[in-house]
């Protein structure tokens, strides 16, 4: 499948759609306490960079985010549309978040995902993260898992 990744404003009605989507899912799955998604505004400030990703008729099919932190950045937002998973959606944007970091001298990658999204956990370890303890400011948690990917070296 020919995906565009581009950069784009989480306000954009298709990128709202598929983010509302994945935070009702994320409500569904995890308990409130465990839920650390950005809500779209949250997403719309300077040190974040929101991507998405379009098919070829401009359908916005994932997205993901860039936060940038004190000594790394932090992906956020990774989301794919149901019709689109298992086509590599998700692996062109995590890519393109890497290069971002990478272009701006980023050191290290880090993320929190949830327990239950075996996927995700797949795609992470296959690009390179390997699990690690909480940062920031999430604390140890049932429905957490937390991984990093050193970008040097």
């Amino acid at each position: 499948m020919t995906v565009t990744i581009r950069k784009a404003d989480p306000a954009e009605p298709q990128a709202t759609a598929l983010l509302q989507a994945s935070h009702a899912l994320m409500r569904l799955l995890f308990p409130p306490e465990d839920n650390y998604f950005l809500e779209i505004e949250e997403l719309r400030v300077p040190s974040i960079t929101f991507l998405v990703a379009e098919g070829p008729d401009g359908v916005v099919l994932g997205t993901g985010a860039l936060a940038r932190k004190d000594g790394y950045a932090e992906v956020k937002s990774m989301f794919v549309a149901p019709e689109a998973r298992g086509q590599g959606v998700a692996a062109k944007v995590l890519h393109a978040l890497e290069q971002l970091a990478r272009d701006e001298d980023v050191a290290v990658m880090r993320l929190e995902t949830g327990t239950l999204l075996d996927a995700a956990h797949r795609l992470y370890e296959r690009h390179g993260f390997v699990a690690r303890g909480p940062f920031g400011d999430y604390t140890e948690s049932a429905s957490s898992l937390f991984f990093e990917k050193s970008l040097r070296g």
